[in-house]
């Protein structure tokens, strides 16, 4: 039988510091918190994130050799030992995770994170580069105003991404029930219909706004 928590954070190297928790159908909850810091605490272990490991397969450093017999054995005394107490290999991030600087680590946390919600950059369609929206009042004598295309097209992108984290955290809320969960998804699936408008902006026809059939 496969395991449900297979490439999810409950079978993750770096799900730490996990808690047991009942919910009201008696059912048990696992929380913990991410060594990376991925997502905030409480990490439960069924979410997933692209950094996963499988637990036990970080490898710590090469130990020192030590004193040696018989063209480098170990003494037969310490290999009895070894044997008899097995025990967890030490816990030590990989190297190019240990070099980075604060900065990179921001770098990589970010994408990490924009690649897990589906979240980024978008590019303006060429047509609409260097263009301006104009706001013009119904009233004679006031001042139109007008806004670079790219800097509403930021905006929007900004509205989509927020809405993408919205329907994350639905998704993975722990005192939500499923009915409720539904509900919430269609009050923002109402919101992308909404902003199907501006999906002339978008160059790529899979980063646009997406609603409910009818909605486009």
């Amino acid at each position: 039988m496969p395991d449900p928590l297979d490439r999810r954070c409950g079978s993750c190297a770096r799900f730490v510091r996990v808690i047991e928790t009942f919910d009201a159908n008696g059912e048990v909850k696992r929380a913990g918190e991410c060594l990376l810091g991925v997502w905030p605490s409480p990490l439960y272990a069924t979410s997933t994130c692209s950094q996963w490991v499988q637990r036990g397969a970080f490898k710590s450093r090469p130990e020192p050799p030590s004193p040696s017999r018989r063209g480098g054995r170990a003494p037969p005394a310490a290999r009895v030992s070894r044997a008899a107490a097995p025990g967890p290999a030490p816990l030590t991030l990989p190297e190019d995770l240990l070099d980075m600087d604060a900065d990179e680590f921001k770098k990589v946390l970010t994408q990490v994170i924009r690649e897990e919600l589906g979240v980024g950059t978008m590019d303006l369609s060429g047509r609409w580069e260097g263009g301006e929206m104009i706001l013009k009042p119904g009233k004679e004598g006031l001042q139109e105003k007008r806004i670079p295309l790219d800097s509403l097209f930021h905006k929007i992108v900004m509205i989509r991404d927020r809405l993408r984290v919205l329907e994350q955290k639905i998704n993975t809320h722990p005192k939500l029930a499923s009915d409720e969960k539904v509900q919430l998804q269609q009050y923002v699936t109402g919101c992308y219909g909404s902003l199907t408008t501006f999906n002339v902006l978008f160059a790529n026809r899979e980063d646009q706004f997406v609603g409910q059939k009818g909605d486009e």
